[in-house]
């Protein structure tokens, strides 16, 4: 796999630096202008629809989120409020930060173009500055793409877009309805689903997984790490050893640190031997 050091540019997705987009989440409010925003192909975030309403519009709107993948919360009409103080009937959405990018054409982009996949599934990290650190690592260690769940995660807004360096406007996220047929849609492609979690006897430092190979790295929520149903699908389970007294790492520092082992078997399996000065060998 190439590195994205400027120094040694490889594939065509990474092109340098470029200046962060530090964009306001937008709001649209309204039944038909959400619909209408949906047709027209604007990628919407989240979309809050008063609660107990019911009519033709809220019924297209609803066909329509769950066709594009976008969740839907059912709230009180002081949320909506809260929101605007314009007319909003009984519907407001949140314009998202970023354009999501479809999974499958990844993958099979890579696959096409020789590479090996590395990804990131994020599973419920709730804390936008969190998510953003992870998204800064990604990029950093040469993540092809983010993969978060439709619901349960983090929005992506300009606090994450802030705290991530840009680095959201240069990693492709992938945001799936299901986590779990995700997974299995990776393994029947042929890619390893590495879990790291305290849950293992495994340790990082042993050198029992190879992550030259396509990989896909989980990560689980800040409260109570992965879910069951995705641990049981990884063809491997890693923790990273500890010395202190306290039991776990901020989710975003562990991420960079099972990032780093994945570059570095990735950077000495294509030939660069010093990881400080990528001198080859």
């Amino acid at each position: 796999m190439e590195s994205r050091n400027n120094k040694f540019v490889g594939g065509n997705r990474y092109s340098g630096p470029r200046t962060p987009k530090e964009d306001k989440m937008e709001m649209i409010f309204g039944l038909r202008p959400i619909i209408e925003a949906m047709l027209a192909g604007k990628v919407l975030e989240k979309i809050f629809v008063q609660k107990g309403a019911r009519n033709a519009n809220v019924d297209e709107l609803l066909d329509l989120a769950k066709k594009h993948d976008v969740p839907v919360a059912s709230v009180p009409i002081e949320k909506l409020n809260n929101l605007t103080r314009k007319n909003h009937q009984g519907a407001v959405a949140l314009i998202s930060a970023i354009t999501y990018m479809p999974l499958d054409e990844i993958v099979t982009s890579l696959f096409e173009k020789g590479k090996s996949p590395l990804l990131l599934i994020l599973d419920r990290i709730t804390d936008v500055r969190n998510f953003g650190s992870i998204a800064r690592n990604a990029e950093c260690m040469g993540v092809d793409a983010i993969v978060i769940p439709s619901r349960g995660g983090a929005q992506i807004n300009a606090d994450a877009i802030k705290t991530s360096a840009g680095a959201l406007h240069l990693v492709p996220v992938c945001r799936e309805p299901n986590l779990k047929n995700t997974i299995d849609y990776l393994k029947d492609y042929g890619v390893q689903i590495v879990a790291c979690t305290e849950k293992t006897e495994h340790n990082l430092t042993d050198n029992t997984v190879d992550f030259v190979g396509p990989t896909a790295i989980i990560m689980g929520s800040e409260e109570d790490g992965i879910s069951p149903e995705y641990l049981k699908r990884a063809d491997a389970k890693l923790r990273i050893p500890l010395l202190g007294q306290i039991g776990s790492l901020n989710v975003s520092v562990a991420t960079g640190i099972i990032l780093y082992e994945a570059m570095s078997h990735r950077l000495r399996e294509s030939g660069y031997s010093n990881l400080n000065t990528f001198e080859p060998r």
